[in-house]
């Protein structure tokens, strides 16, 4: 039996054990969390194949006016959702995954995906790629792998998120070729671009910014760095990984919101806020507990209060008075943000943190107050929801060996 077939058993059958089942873990914390995870989870296998069509996913929905009301309607392609999309659905049991990929299998989408990367010049993708072909599909994706290998070894920058996804994928792949050479590039980029408080930055090297940006590193940022080292710090019984992974998550969790806020800009050099908004809702039932969870499975510290703070906000935002959860569309609205114009808040507050620290001008909360709701919806947002929350299991993958 393979170990993937061993996670879906613990997954279907939760009284064998509770170290594989994270809904379970939760509903012991919180049992009203658990409910409401359960609801969204639902939610995303119906929402899920409004966004699939001719085996890609749309880049978004987004709602619109109708004559009868409003409805969502697809935009664009994307292949990196496409593949976010892989990883979380192969939790789901065969006949849900045909239900929501038009007959096709996870696996299947995942080596599709592998095979349009080949021609794709987005590292991300590449990566994301490499690491569902592995994970979901137990498909070596020697040539992706050897090609951001190439881009590590080079003097060419990367973003961190795109260097995360490559050592995670070097590590799902490592029982199917060898990759200790892109997982050591992957690993010492990361490693050697962390803040003193635990903060990465946006690129590798963070110069690579701007000289007004090369402080800042976003929430994304701080989630892969922290999943992919805290993976690695298992792989190869790593503690200096472990301890790079837990320095992160506690900083990010020291930050958050008193309503479970996980703020999207981090100052590198003294692990402040640059700025917090938006609030997106894929970092808070999906991005965040995804990092702290493999943390948690790694053998690191259990922030159980600040994933359920983080889930709570959902619902109960103070930000905006209507919902973000769409019960009739299937989908969760992608944030809440200002009323401003280009994203001048972050640009403001880039350039006065750039200057000193901390410095942030008084009053722009009350011109730009974070009050709107962006009501679209991604593939990845809902397949990154399945994946942090049903994909227990894969940390002890790599514990055994696989």
């Amino acid at each position: 039996m393979s170990a993937r077939t061993n996670t879906r058993l613990f997954l279907l059958n939760p009284d064998m054990t509770n170290s594989l089942n994270r809904v379970q873990a939760l509903g012991q914390e919180s049992p009203s969390a658990r409910i409401r995870l359960e609801e969204f989870v639902e939610l995303a296998k119906r929402g899920l194949p409004q966004m699939y069509a001719d085996g890609a996913f749309a880049h978004t929905v987004r709602a619109v006016k109708t004559s009868s009301g409003r409805a969502v309607k697809p935009e664009g392609d994307s292949l990196r959702y496409a593949t976010n999309v892989a990883l979380g659905v192969s939790y789901l049991d065969e006949g849900t995954q045909r239900d929501i990929l038009a007959g096709d299998t996870a696996a299947e989408l995942a080596l599709t995906t592998a095979w349009r990367a080949r021609t794709s010049d987005d590292p991300g993708a590449v990566a994301l790629a490499a690491w569902a072909a592995a994970e979901v599909a137990d498909f070596y994706a020697e040539s992706l792998l050897d090609r951001l290998a190439r881009l590590l070894a080079s003097d060419e920058p990367i973003a961190t998120v795109d260097c995360s996804w490559t050592l995670i994928a070097a590590l799902a792949a490592r029982h199917l070729g060898d990759t200790e050479g892109v997982t050591a590039l992957a690993a010492d980029r990361l490693m050697e671009a962390q803040g003193p408080s635990g903060i990465f930055p946006h690129m590798l090297p963070a110069s690579a910014n701007g000289r007004l940006r090369a402080h800042v590193g976003c929430f994304a940022d701080q989630v892969y760095s922290t999943q992919g080292l805290a993976r690695l710090s298992v792989a190869q019984d790593d503690p200096a990984a472990l301890a790079a992974a837990e320095a992160c998550a506690a900083r990010i969790c020291e930050l958050q919101g008193s309503a479970g806020q996980w703020w999207w800009h981090y100052d590198v050099r003294n692990g402040t806020v640059v700025e917090g908004y938006p609030v997106y809702s894929v970092h808070q039932h999906a991005m965040g507990p995804m990092a702290l969870l493999d943390l948690r499975e790694a053998g690191g510290t259990p922030h159980w209060n600040a994933m359920i703070k983080g889930l709570d906000w959902i619902d109960r935002h103070p930000e905006v008075s209507s919902v973000m959860v769409c019960e009739e569309d299937a989908v969760i609205w992608r944030k809440a943000g200002r009323r401003e114009p280009n994203k001048a808040v972050r640009a403001v507050s880039a350039m006065t943190t750039a200057l000193m620290p901390g410095l942030h001008l008084p009053g722009l909360d009350a011109i730009f107050p974070p009050n709107r709701i962006d009501y679209e919806c991604r593939p990845y947002e809902l397949g990154w929801l399945l994946y942090a929350w049903l994909s227990g299991g894969a940390v002890e993958r790599l514990r055994a060996g696989g």
